[in-house]
């Protein structure tokens, strides 16, 4: 005859409390250490301490208003400048923007330009550009980037045109996928460049929590 196993009670995790057979996250204070790490305090949040390299980040006539949104929250989180370039698939009034409910559009620097050709004439002397696309045979991990760089992205039903491909066929960096999908959607592909180039330039190495309340002009 098989006898009964007894059931062995499993030992709570380091600042876990038991709770009727089961562990209670939720019960534990904020500051409780649990696996080694001290739980972040609700009024602090992980801030980089710079300095700012100011990329740029260039969106040329970009349709669909949620992702340019995105990357305006991207530039404020990044102290990055961000350059719409015209015809818009959307309005950008100050009007628009309330009506949209981006708290943080006052927090990003905007430049718009007529026209990419506007674009380029008002570029400074010595003004490097990474032009992103699906067409692009580098990585963008390959290329070495610089404080005040431009980072160049096409509409998202087409990229960006052959002219401006051929005319600066030697700049073009593409972002390589593994799955049957060929191309990210262009906010998260924002992301990834501005990201990769803050990590060369170390300007995230130096990190700190900092309460809300020291910068209280700043939006979550």
């Amino acid at each position: 005859m098989e006898r009964p196993v007894k059931r062995r009670t499993p030992e709570a995790p380091p600042g876990v409390t038991p709770r009727g057979g089961r562990f209670d996250i939720r019960a534990q204070p904020t500051s409780a250490k649990v696996a080694g790490a001290v739980t972040i305090d609700p009024d602090q949040r992980l801030r980089a301490k710079g300095p700012s390299p100011r990329l740029n980040v260039v969106l040329v006539e970009p349709e669909i208003p949620p992702n340019t949104g995105n990357i305006a929250r991207l530039c404020a989180a990044t102290d990055s400048i961000l350059h719409l370039i015209h015809p818009l698939g959307f309005d950008v009034s100050d009007k628009a923007v309330r009506r949209a409910g981006l708290d943080y559009w006052h927090l990003v620097q905007v430049n718009q330009h007529e026209s990419f050709e506007a674009f380029l004439s008002s570029l400074p002397h010595g003004a490097r550009l990474h032009l992103f696309s699906g067409k692009a045979a580098q990585s963008y991990l390959r290329v070495a980037y610089a404080a005040e760089d431009y980072l160049v992205f096409g509409r998202e039903s087409s990229g960006l045109s052959s002219e401006i491909l051929e005319r600066f066929a030697d700049r073009l960096l593409g972002i390589p996928t593994l799955g049957k999908v060929r191309s990210l959607n262009l906010a998260n592909a924002v992301t990834l460049g501005i990201y990769e180039a803050l990590r060369q330039l170390g300007a995230l190495d130096d990190v700190a929590l900092i309460d809300r309340s020291a910068d209280p002009a700043a939006a979550d």
